[in-house]
């Protein structure tokens, strides 16, 4: 586990300008349920339609088809209802056949959770940052290329998306309960969160991508400035290089799930300049807070999260209440109108509210973040083990394997091995990275 004070550079712009890198932690983590995906903050008893890539409306035998892939037998069947044709048919002794071979995952308290933070797309850029932010970025960032080679051998070792809420529920007695997540041999479920995705200002012109947008058919994609001015719509960041492939790949996604995103607020969110308490009341704020609730939308319709990372990227560890309590007010007003209510929250510095000790309505920070404000899933930084959850009155808590260049280097270096897990931390390693 990385702790706040290992943070060079850009850590020292989060404490200045409350901008945000997260690879740092604590205390450890906790875990969630449900046979459907829930809408981020929606109890995780409601119910949700599994959200695929393409919905194949027109075409039933291919809706089916996508949803076995994603491992929903039961929506797959429900998709052939009426369909009387050979390819009908075959597709229902496919979904039996899969149905017959899958089994619950073994233990839901070893399902690792990874997350990143904004991909560096041009690492020349990046690298090279002046004032200071380069180590920052070199640091707590990874590369797109180095991204996409992770993803491939996540995807190879049989690792398959999940929501925190398909891990454990809420029972009726008020306490967590582990979820059957039902998967073939060699597929195990996998946490994904990204940290940060508000292209905070700091980051201008240092080889990132500048916000999410809706691109017709193409769904989300980002907007990366060009040289020369022009500015480029495509996947260059963790949101639309997921999507891509799980499009590709459906059986990468549990009934839909992709990623939870942990969102500060005091920058605006998803790159857009939607904070009122930054940026005042105005009709500017006002439009970049409708562009950014439309990218939010599209964003959970594919199967995606929102979690409070903190309005302000606050060391919760270190705050005090009254201090939690106004910054949580002000994510309230300024973030949650645009991404929906959410029962996540995502540490900010991975700064936990208690040590391994389980949480207690008898810790004021708990019974303030779980009692009103209703988070039931939490999740730290926990880089030293592939795993860990636990359960406690009514809610779960996971630790979180951080994938950034400390960690790259620490797998390097013979320090660290469970990034190997994953992937090759050094055959994925970019050569932009010295």
């Amino acid at each position: 586990m990385f702790t706040s004070a290992a943070r060079p550079a850009v850590a020292a712009l989060v404490i200045v300008t409350a901008s945000g890198g997260c690879s740092s932690g604590d205390g450890d983590g906790g875990a969630s349920r449900s046979s459907r995906p829930v809408s981020p903050g929606a109890s995780s008893s409601a119910s949700a339609s599994t959200k695929t890539s393409s919905p194949r409306a027109d075409d039933p035998v291919a809706r089916a088809r996508e949803l076995r892939r994603m491992y929903d037998y039961a929506a797959a069947t429900a998709a052939l209802k009426g369909q009387t044709s050979k390819e009908a048919d075959a597709e229902r002794r496919a979904i039996n056949d899969a149905k017959a071979k899958a089994k619950p995952f073994a233990d839901n308290t070893q399902i690792s959770h990874v997350f990143y933070h904004s991909l560096v797309v041009d690492p020349a850029l990046a690298f090279h940052a002046g004032q200071g932010k380069a180590q920052g970025y070199k640091d707590y960032m990874v590369t797109k290329r180095e991204f996409v080679a992770q993803l491939n051998s996540m995807y190879a070792k049989g690792y398959v998306l999940v929501h925190p809420q398909r891990v454990a529920e809420r029972g009726a007695d008020g306490q967590m309960h582990p979820v059957p997540i039902v998967l073939p041999a060699g597929k195990k479920p996998l946490v994904l969160s990204v940290d940060d995705v508000s292209y905070y200002e700091y980051m201008a012109g240092d080889g990132f991508a500048t916000s999410l947008v809706v691109d017709g058919s193409k769904g989300v994609r980002t907007t990366y400035p060009e040289k020369g001015g022009k500015v480029r719509k495509g996947a260059d960041d963790v949101v639309p290089i997921v999507d891509d492939f799980v499009r590709e790949h459906p059986d990468f996604s549990y009934r839909g799930d992709k990623g939870t995103i942990a969102l500060t607020g005091y920058n605006g969110v998803l790159g857009y300049r939607s904070s009122y308490a930054a940026y005042g009341h105005s009709a500017k704020t006002d439009a970049e807070r409708a562009k950014a609730k439309t990218v939010a939308n599209a964003m959970k319709a594919t199967g995606w999260n929102f979690a409070s990372h903190s309005y302000g990227h606050i060391n919760i560890t270190k705050a005090s209440l009254a201090t939690i309590k106004a910054d949580a007010a002000r994510w309230d007003a300024d973030v949650k109108p645009i991404v929906g209510p959410t029962k996540e929250i995502i540490f900010a510095f991975g700064a936990d509210i208690s040590d391994t000790t389980p949480y207690s309505m008898r810790n004021p920070k708990y019974a303030f973040l779980h009692g009103v404000e209703g988070f039931d899933y939490f999740a730290n930084v926990d880089g030293s083990r592939s795993s860990w959850i636990q359960f406690s009155q009514g809610s779960m808590r996971q630790g979180r394997i951080n994938i950034d260049g400390i960690a790259l280097d620490a797998a390097r270096d013979g320090n660290s091995s469970v990034l190997s897990n994953f992937f090759d931390p050094v055959a994925t390693r970019d050569p932009a990275r010295r």
